[in-house]
């Protein structure tokens, strides 16, 4: 799987060295160091923003987001972009700002797991990636999150357990959560935010760089891959550990 990593981390060099040779995903809502991360990153995604825009209660700016991606496809870095969706919102919502998506072949649909079943099932049809996005009250890794995968799981995946197309997990960059699921890709910005945590973890070891701490976080992440396929007996692990231990 790819593991695509959220910034920034608020200073460019340090940027330069996370980023470097990893997958990134830079969000219209946070894009100080778009340049660096796309020249230094193996290949990025570009993300709509939609999280920040439903925490902050604010409206997602779909026209300067869509110029915005217009700009960057270009680049020989970009893998694919999300196309806009509001987070609650109706799934009736969420479809009209795919058909108005000018750029299909660059974009990626969001499936909400509030959102029924039948709408899972027609992108899965429709579209060769589909991302899946939590909403409140299914969060990654909580009981409510497992049970609704296990359901959407029954809908993607044929009866090996195998996908019917791309699956990537939106803030599910855990090998807790990705070990157990099929996923083609995922990201998280945690490699990033953890990195600014203060405590013992890091303090006796390093210096206080974040990129460093960042580097470690990240290098312990990408050590593990996905599940090749579904099954619906896993058992969910409720302790992060690196792979093989």
């Amino acid at each position: 799987m790819i593991h695509y990593h959220g910034g920034p981390l608020g200073k460019a060099q340090q940027s330069h060295e996370f980023f470097r040779g990893r997958h990134s995903l830079i969000s219209y809502a946070h894009r100080t160091e778009l340049e660096i991360m796309a020249e230094v990153s193996h290949s990025f995604v570009l993300d709509n923003g939609a999280f920040s825009v439903w925490k902050s209660g604010k409206s997602l700016d779909v026209k300067g987001y869509t110029d915005w991606v217009d700009e960057w496809r270009r680049h020989p870095g970009f893998d694919w972009a999300l196309i806009p969706d509001v987070i609650n919102g109706a799934e009736d919502e969420n479809d009209e700002l795919i058909s108005n998506w000018p750029f299909p072949h660059d974009g990626v649909p969001v499936w909400h797991l509030n959102e029924s079943l039948d709408r899972l099932n027609r992108l899965a049809n429709e579209w060769r990636r589909v991302a899946f996005g939590s909403t409140e009250g299914m969060e990654p890794g909580s009981s409510r999150f497992w049970n609704r995968i296990a359901q959407a799981m029954e809908i993607v995946c044929d009866e090996d357990g195998r996908p019917n197309c791309k699956l990537h997990g939106l803030r599910m960059l855990d090998p807790r959560i990705f070990q157990s699921i099929p996923l083609a890709s995922a990201d998280s910005a945690a490699a990033v935010m953890r990195s600014f945590m203060p405590g013992e973890r890091f303090g006796i070891y390093l210096p206080k760089k974040e990129s460093q701490r960042a580097n470690i976080i990240a290098d312990r992440v990408e050590a593990c891959n996905s599940a090749p396929r579904w099954t619906s007996n896993i058992s969910i692990q409720t302790e992060f550990k690196l792979c093989g231990q």
